[in-house]
């Protein structure tokens, strides 16, 4: 090959000066390939480890995604689209990290062991004949000055022997090894462009597959699917940016709006109001904890009323506790000497009493106005205007007032807790005024009244009279009357009370109506109740042992309590019908089957709806078939008019033939029209001549 310099082979036995010093600048090339070798297979060295860690890594992070619908995220875990995206991005990682796989052994093959195998054999094998040249070489130098220095006067064949067979040993071993050594010197030239180019050319293969590999599976499809997701994750950025907006700027109003509530006191009273109208108190108070005998402790936490219980729960909870049951307790304003808007909750039986702190007074108050809890809670000089109000918001009946009148607990301060309601308004109560939904100035009527007990009482004495067993469900008895009805479901209920409403349609006046009811009866102090059974059928609700009942086609919306399904309650338009605009609504209480009564009540009326549908229909079939029968009749005495009239016409043709002879057994023959007029004419002639004459 041209171009590339040798050590002449053929002058290793001279060893002259000219030839060590070519050997020298081949030595110093060798070092120098050495070098740049040892340089270019840590270069290479590192492109392999990196693609062994990319491909591991790709491998690693295509698992992962596959894994994701196992992970459990408290949020957002169940989200389909995204987990089906990411099994798309895992199926496209999975093929790249083939393709990596792949690029790592032929990298491994056509990069990496080429280089290897010349810095590994090739080199190392150069170096060991250049100290294997080194030793010859010094013993060849060490032999001839032996050689030299043998004594002429001195003449020793056996000494001089050893010495020429030591010189021709040393000479010939040098001589191979150095001729050995050009020879490995001289092959390096060409070697080392070999070692050079092939790992290059095996890399660049290798990249080349590794992209056509590539090319084959990133498909169009895969272009438009990364793009989709590309639109997608913009569409995100952007609402990411506007809920980011909206954020900041509900920031900047509550910080606007709740500055006047940082403080912990009430600094301007008119400015905050006192809602009267909740059923629920939550917030953090201070509670009391005896540490001694004498000595206490004052503890945060946060306070709520569930379902007629007092609750606490402590920062970091998951869950509340209960600290006392509401039902029957007496809630009063007690004088702490180290605190301020104290109050404290007793039970019944006076063994539990509990003291809390509030920040503020308009907290105490709000506490104090909560249906729940239906007491003051802190300020005795207020305890008497709640109460004023509330009894002249609802009236209860006279009757049944007198007759608990015995059963009122004599103790002061003593309410009850109407926790069943334990909703807060809806907006819809918001917008509406409460007194838009019931009629508080008409009294609550805790015993049963039946809009058509009325029309029922004949009926009732009717039966009595004759001697006929009345039935308590308000049914006549009769066999054939059950068996009509579809529908008999039995439940066992507690009526509650009634009131007047002034809107039968609205969703929330039945909640309103519970509110209003249990409120009464905490204030009252009517709590005994006495079981009854209520019949849904296709017709009507009837209720025993009262008797009374309540046509289905009245009932206007009927549904349970949102947090309680214990109550439920259900909205009658009077006898005067629906344009009447007076309505009552009724709340009972069940064991739990309150929902189940009102999807009772729902199905009775489909029935009832659908029975109605179909007794209509079967009229308009009736009067169909009415008219088909009256039609076949018309069209019946039209053939038979026709028929004699064809009959007519053609006797009247026979009589109108000439010679027409006298029909035997005396019966005459009927002429026709025009006979009848030339016999008048004929007539006339004969009488007109028989004048002229």
């Amino acid at each position: 090959m041209p171009g590339i310099e040798k050590l002449p082979i053929e002058e290793t036995l001279e060893d002259s000066p000219q030839t060590r010093s070519l050997l020298g600048v081949f030595e110093e090339d060798t070092a120098a390939i050495s070098n740049y070798c040892t340089q270019l297979y840590q270069a290479m060295q590192r492109i392999y480890d990196a693609q062994n860690e990319l491909s591991a890594a790709t491998h690693l992070t295509s698992r992962l995604l596959k894994e994701y619908d196992k992970q459990r995220f408290p949020l957002g875990g169940d989200d389909e689209v995204m987990s089906s995206t990411l099994q798309q991005f895992a199926k496209v990682i999975d093929e790249l990290s083939s393709c990596h796989a792949v690029l790592s052994t032929q990298l491994a093959d056509a990069m990496m062991f080429p280089i290897t195998q010349f810095k590994e054999r090739d080199l190392k094998e150069i170096l060991t004949l250049k100290e294997v040249f080194q030793i010859a070489s010094d013993d060849h130098d060490t032999a001839i000055n032996r050689y030299s220095r043998l004594s002429k006067k001195r003449d020793n064949d056996k000494l001089r022997a050893e010495v020429v067979e030591d010189v021709y040993t040393s000479r010939k071993k040098q001589h191979q090894t150095m001729m050995h050594y050009f020879c490995s010197l001289n092959m390096l030239q060409y070697k080392k462009k070999t070692a050079l180019l092939e790992p290059l050319l095996g890399y660049m293969q290798a990249q080349i597959s590794f992209f056509k590999l590539g090319s084959e599976n990133l498909t169009q499809q895969w272009e438009d699917f990364l793009g989709t997701i590309g639109t997608s994750v913009q569409n995100v950025r952007r609402e990411m940016e506007e809920e980011v907006g909206q954020m900041q700027q509900t920031i900047q109003q509550m910080e606007r709006s709740c500055d006047p509530l940082y403080a912990p006191c009430d600094p301007d009273p008119a400015y905050s109001t006192v809602c009267r109208s909740l059923t629920r108190k939550q917030g953090y108070l201070h509670i009391r904890n005896k540490t001694g005998l004498v000595s206490s402790s004052w503890e945060r936490q946060y306070f709520f009323t569930q379902g007629g219980n007092l609750m606490h729960q402590g920062r970091g909870e998951v869950a509340g506790g209960l600290v006392t049951d509401l039902d029957n307790c007496s809630v009063m304003a007690v004088d702490c000497d180290d605190r301020r808007f104290c109050f404290q909750v007793t039970s019944f039986d006076g063994k539990k009493v509990v003291t809390l702190q509030a920040e503020s007074r308009k907290d105490c108050e709000e506490v104090k106005c909560c249906s729940v809890i239906a007491s003051v809670l802190c300020l005795p000089e207020l305890a008497a205007r709640v109460n004023q109000s509330a009894l002249e918001a609802v009236t209860p009946s006279p009757s049944f007032q007198q007759r608990h009148e015995s059963m009122r607990p004599s103790r002061s301060g003593r309410a009850s807790s109407i926790s069943s309601v334990g909703s807060e308004p809806s907006p819809a109560l918001s917008v509406l005024s409460l007194d838009a939904l019931v009629a508080p100035e008409t009294p609550i009527q805790f015993d049963i009244i039946s809009p058509v007990s009325e029309e029922n009482l004949g009926q009732s004495k009717t039966a009595a009279q004759s001697g006929r067993r009345s039935n308590p469900f308000g049914e006549s008895g009769d066999s054939t009357s059950e068996d009509n009805s579809i529908l008999h479901q039995l439940f066992i209920v507690r009526f509650l009370g009634s009131m007047e409403v002034r809107t039968a349609e609205s969703v929330d006046v039945i909640s309103e109506t519970m509110r209003q009811i249990l409120a009464a009866r905490a204030i009252h102090n009517i709590f005994r109740m006495t079981e009854s059974h209520l019949l849904v059928t296709c017709d009507c609700l009837n209720h025993s042992p009262q008797g009374k009942m309540f046509p289905l086609s009245s009932v206007v919306q009927c549904s349970s309590h949102q947090d309680n399904k214990r109550l439920f309650g259900f909205v009658l338009h009077p006898a005067g019908g629906r344009g009447d605009s007076r309505a009552v609504c009724y709340i009972f209480e069940s064991n739990n089957d309150g929902e189940k009564i009102c999807d009772s009540i729902g199905l009775a009326k489909q029935i009832a709806f659908h029975s109605e549908m179909d007794r209509k229909a079967v009229e308009k079939r009736k009067e169909q078939d009415k008219a088909k029968e009256k039609q076949q009749e018309e069209l019946s005495k039209q053939r038979q008019i026709e028929k004699d009239l064809e009959e007519q016409s053609r006797l009247i043709a026979a009589s109108s033939r000439p010679g027409n002879p006298p029909a035997p057994d005396g019966q005459f023959l009927v002429l026709s029209n025009s006979q009848s007029e030339d016999s008048d004419a004929g007539e006339e002639g004969k009488k007109q001549g028989e004048s002229e004459a």
